[in-house]
């Protein structure tokens, strides 16, 4: 028997049920993962309180990281005692055990800490799809990013200093700014300075 979150109906965090689940063995295609890390999205409270409507009643969480406990038939990619991670596949990543589907599981290098996977998984390919595939940055050029304190923000204030790239960035707090500019922000201006006030003209000038 293991653990894991479920919610029966939409509401607050009160909705959240904390309860034994039984996790079967592996079908054709799939793989078992005992949980390690589970990743905290604002996309979930989304699925929670019914914004992104679900099937009911259903689990939560999008991306996990843990170990492969065991394979199904017909999976050659991945194999008992692998670390993985994933952000695709069926809401349910907040449990300490679940079956998922092989395909959707991606095996971590050695170097990084199942920890760091977590943090990283869907933030760090969000950022990837901005800057690869969206607009494929070259290095040089000046973009404009909205929230750069943020989880995804912070992620592409590093990646855009190591490209090269110049990154204005938008906050809203003096506070939000120091760890922005931490995190290799070129430049910042709060939300409100964007908006066609006075301060957007200084900005635009730096």
């Amino acid at each position: 028997m293991s653990k894991a979150i479920r919610f029966y109906e939409t509401g607050g965090a009160q909705v959240l049920k904390f309860e034994d689940v039984e996790v079967g063995e592996p079908g054709p295609g799939e793989a078992r993962v005992r949980h390690s890390y589970i990743a905290l999205n604002f996309i979930d409270i989304y699925f929670r309180t019914g914004r992104y409507p679900l099937a009911l009643p259903n689990g939560l969480g999008s991306d996990a990281v843990g170990v492969v406990e065991a394979v199904g038939p017909g999976v050659t990619d991945i194999r008992v005692g692998d670390r993985v991670g994933y952000l695709i596949g069926p809401q349910g990543a907040y449990s300490q055990v679940r079956v998922m589907p092989a395909a959707v599981l991606i095996p971590l290098p050695d170097g990084i800490s199942e920890r760091t996977a977590a943090t990283l998984m869907m933030k760090g390919m969000t950022a990837q799809y901005l800057f690869r595939q969206v607009y494929p940055l070259q290095g040089g050029e000046t973009i404009l990013y909205h929230a750069a304190a943020g989880g995804v923000g912070l992620i592409a204030c590093q990646w855009a200093r190591a490209m090269g790239v110049t990154m204005i960035g938008t906050v809203s707090t003096d506070e939000k700014a120091a760890i922005a500019k931490a995190n290799g922000l070129g430049r910042q201006g709060h939300a409100g300075s964007l908006a066609g006030l006075p301060a957007a003209a200084g900005l635009a000038d730096q």
